[in-house]
């Protein structure tokens, strides 16, 4: 088949042939119909080394398709089902698994292969989309997922104030998930005001462009005052300190953004107004499965989050213009365009 492969730092991804993936036992093979490409596996060709990511291996963890093979023991899923593939593999077996949570199993690993013509993974990775759900827009239920996880760790409450740093695909699903959960000002924030309009469409109340007087203009934003929750949805150092300056006394701050790079920060400012600093990563798989249901409508739409459709003999081209900031968000890759 083919796919997008791997080969070093500093060259970009080459689509090329691979071996067909097969379905073993427990497991169901996917035609992939999207794959999404998200900033982590942006992060995972600058860095191979920290990610343990190695020559040949096919990237790739939003995605989704269609079942067209099971192996042995498989019971839920059928060939023709199509369904949202979550990257989270557990054993399937233990108390966190059990929970729903597989990113806390010992035996955890992140899956990819999104990136290809086909995928093979464990059948409990994947949820069947619901009649009316298309597998084109199921790709996007793993970096709501991640956006919804971010807001459960908040304990955001409906009325509150929220702001998000950053408006690349991550930062405005927490928006569309703040407005959809009740935030009274929802107020995006990035250095760029490339993704204004996007933000606004996906249910924020605000876009402030960074630079001076940012703290006054986000609690003009606001209401009047500072806001109560700050995501950080960047990933750069310095920026959890820039939050915790942000965030109104005894707030909370979340880190969704994946920063590799040692970080600093003001604990004195930190502690004097008793902020409370949150980490997020990856999400359960109730939340995934809400996720897939907020694909179906509403009054703000998370597919407006999709910027471009491309090809797989395209895609390199697209991974890489994506190193820099432009109009673009979440670019789906279609390996059978």
């Amino acid at each position: 088949m083919k796919a997008a492969i791997f080969d070093a730092l500093g060259k970009p991804l080459r689509v090329g042939e691979v071996a067909t993936p097969e379905a073993g036992p427990g497991q169901v093979l996917l035609k992939v119909c999207r794959c999404g490409i998200c900033g982590s596996d942006l992060h995972m060709t600058e860095d191979p080394a920290f990610f343990g990511l190695e020559p040949g291996e096919v990237i790739g963890h939003e995605f989704s398709g269609e079942v067209i093979d099971v192996g042995s023991g498989v019971t839920h899923l059928k060939p023709g089902d199509h369904v949202s593939a979550a990257p989270l593999r557990g054993c399937g077996h233990c108390p966190a698994c059990k929970r729903g949570e597989p990113a806390w199993c010992t035996d955890f690993s992140l899956i990819g292969g999104g990136y290809a013509e086909y995928a093979a993974l464990h059948e409990r990775q994947c949820r069947k989309l619901p009649w009316g759900i298309t597998a084109a827009d199921g790709a996007l239920a793993e970096p709501l997922g991640v956006a919804l996880h971010g807001i459960m760790r908040a304990r955001m409450m409906p009325g509150q104030s929220v702001l998000i740093v950053g408006a690349g695909a991550i930062g405005l699903a927490v928006a569309f998930w703040a407005r959809r959960m009740g935030a009274e000002h929802v107020v995006v924030a990035d250095i760029h005001d490339h993704q204004r309009d996007r933000a606004l469409d996906l249910g924020a109340t605000a876009f402030v462009q960074s630079g001076e007087d940012m703290a006054a203009r986000v609690a003009e934003a606001c209401g009047g005052h500072p806001p109560e929750i700050v995501f950080e949805c960047v990933g750069k150092p310095g920026l959890i300190d820039h939050c915790v300056d942000l965030v109104a006394p005894r707030g909370r701050v979340v880190v969704l953004g994946l920063c590799t790079a040692p970080d600093h920060m003001d604990s004195f400012r930190a502690i004097s107004k008793e902020v409370d600093i949150t980490m997020s990563v990856f999400f359960t798989m109730p939340e995934f499965e809400m996720a897939i249901r907020a694909l179906d409508g509403g009054t703000y739409r998370p597919q407006h989050l999709i910027s471009d459709n491309v090809s797989l003999v395209t895609m390199p081209e697209a991974f890489e213009a994506l190193r820099k900031r432009t109009t673009q968000c979440k670019v789906l890759v279609d390996p059978s365009a």
